[in-house]
């Protein structure tokens, strides 16, 4: 019996050992676990009864109490180990340490998956040994952490296809987006995919923005330099309908239309244009302008009745040539820290050939300047000095920096207009004016906040403030640059003289072994 009872230490041992790896895998306490614990635990002090004796002399000897104290510190090593893994499982901290940030979720989806209201469900369809299952689990894993509206489920479509069948997967790595009643499908892994699908089940129905044409506008199928392809993209990635309207085709603008972008027309608005949008502003219309300088004096004229002061003038500032522009080309770090568009906003800008566009800020009246150029920036007005390249600041006529390059004013809807609305909630009219239109053209969408500040120029006029934020830049890989010095140290190093010298000093400790010999 005691021949048995000897053995039953390392049996309580295991059983300890496996209870408390089934605890940390689970997250909890389960059944399994609990169970192996208390019979190792038994076991232990079974062994410990039967062998007393044997123990109290080993406890005794010199050389079991160093060895004790060794085991404990052994012991206390593990045990904080172990509360490192229970309270990473529990409150599961995460670092990103990439450059890029490659890791965490964008402020967009933060801030999407913050404020949900609904609840959603993600069902992905992978194989249990598909390659980047892992992938999806932990984006899965990291959405989940900002909202317990969000939940999701893996399925293995071949150990399971009727459910698969069920809601018409075909393909693996596909992932469903469902939230009452609502469902979209994500083919791949991607935070935008996954972000715009729940964008589509959570929100009402889709609104739409409307670029206006006729007038030399930038044509949003354009895929040159100069065009708006880019910006259509970009607005639809956002999840909107995006159309071009023909005003003069339209006694009034389209009943569906949310938001209004005339962009850098390079011909004035004919007066019937013009009274079209000031109807369509007249009943809370949201419209954004974009007027390059020295174009469209009417439509200008046309603005000042809502406050906005537009020059005619270009910007210049000399500061821009340090950033490797030339000094057409108005770099902006200075934004309203107050307005929703701009009150988080902390990356530059970028205008090539950019007018001012100045207005008298009062916050009572929704009246806003957003975005400002340096103090050594200017409004020229000698339009003649620009072309011969001669410009300098004439104080008489020129304004001095920093000057407005984007503004935006509030109104309130004509009285007739509130009361097709609600009789207890005011409605009002929105428009945004930058004194540019190629800041986000396909080459110059993607500098620095270009394409930042429209979209949430876009999003607030839409009235979409949860989609007003920062968005994550694309991954792009980082070189090392080395020069040929460094090439060649790279090589003889690591590959030459380091094995070198270890096979060196082997030789050396070898030979003198063998002359001690």
């Amino acid at each position: 019996m005691k021949r048995y009872l000897s053995f039953t230490w390392i049996l309580g041992l295991m059983l300890l050992a496996g209870g408390g790896f089934t605890f940390l895998v689970k997250g909890a306490t389960t059944t399994l676990s609990a169970t192996f614990i208390w019979v190792g635990l038994i076991l232990l002090l079974l062994s410990l009864y039967s062998n007393f004796s044997s123990i109290k002399d080993l406890i005794s000897k010199r050389s079991t109490r160093y060895g004790f104290n060794t085991a404990v510190m052994v012991a206390v090593f593990f045990v904080v180990l172990g509360l490192i893994a229970v309270m990473s499982i529990k409150y599961k901290l995460r670092w990103d340490l990439t450059a890029a940030g490659r890791y965490t979720l964008s402020d967009q989806t933060q801030k999407l998956l913050k404020s949900l209201k609904k609840d959603v469900t993600a069902t992905a369809f992978y194989r249990s040994d598909e390659r980047t299952k892992q992938q999806m689990e932990d984006l899965m894993e990291e959405y989940s952490t900002y909202s317990p509206k969000f939940k999701y489920q893996f399925i293995d479509p071949d150990k399971r296809p009727g459910l698969a069948s069920k809601y018409g997967v075909t393909s693996y790595r596909t992932t469903l987006i469902q939230s009452e009643g609502k469902q979209e499908v994500v083919g791949f892994e991607s935070e935008e995919k996954l972000t715009n699908a729940i964008l589509k089940v959570t929100r009402g129905k889709v609104k739409t923005v409307y670029f206006l044409k006729g007038h030399g506008e930038n044509n949003i199928t354009d895929f040159q330099n100069s065009g708006y392809k880019a910006v259509r993209e970009a607005v639809e990635k956002e999840n909107y309908q995006v159309k071009e309207l023909l005003l003069l085709e339209t006694l009034t603008l389209p009943e569906d239309a949310s938001v209004l972008v005339i962009s850098g027309p390079k011909k004035d608005l004919l007066p019937e244009e013009l009274n079209r949008i000031k109807d369509y502003i007249d009943s809370g219309g949201k419209v954004l302008f974009m007027i390059d300088p020295f174009t469209v004096p009417d439509t200008v004229s046309f603005l000042k009745r809502y406050g906005f002061n537009i020059g005619d003038d270009i910007i210049i500032d000399k500061l821009s040539q340090v950033f490797g522009a030339n000094y057409l080309t108005p770099v902006v770090a200075q934004y309203d820290k107050e307005h929703p568009i701009t009150k988080d906003f902390d990356l530059a800008t970028f205008f090539p050939l950019a007018r001012s566009v100045a207005v008298e800020k009062d916050l009572s009246k929704g009246i806003y300047p957003l975005a400002m150029t340096g103090e050594q920036s200017w409004a020229e007005t000698d339009k003649k000095a620009l072309e011969q390249g001669k410009a300098e600041y004439n104080g008489d006529k020129d304004k001095k920096g920093p000057v407005s390059i984007a503004s935006v004013v509030t109104v309130e809807a004509k009285v007739e207009e509130q009361q097709k609305d609600n009789a207890n909630r005011k409605r009002y009219a929105k428009i945004v004016v930058i004194g540019d239109s190629d800041f986000v053209n396909n080459t110059n969408i993607n500098l620095a906040g270009n394409k930042d500040l429209f979209l949430n120029s876009v999003n607030w006029l839409a009235e979409e403030a949860d989609l007003i934020t920062i968005r994550k830049k694309e991954i792009s890989s980082t070189p090392l640059l080395l020069t040929k010095a460094q090439g060649r140290l790279m090589f003889w190093l690591p590959v030459i003289i380091m094995p070198s010298i270890v096979l060196i000093a082997g030789i050396f400790i070898l030979n003198r072994r063998r002359i001690k010999k």
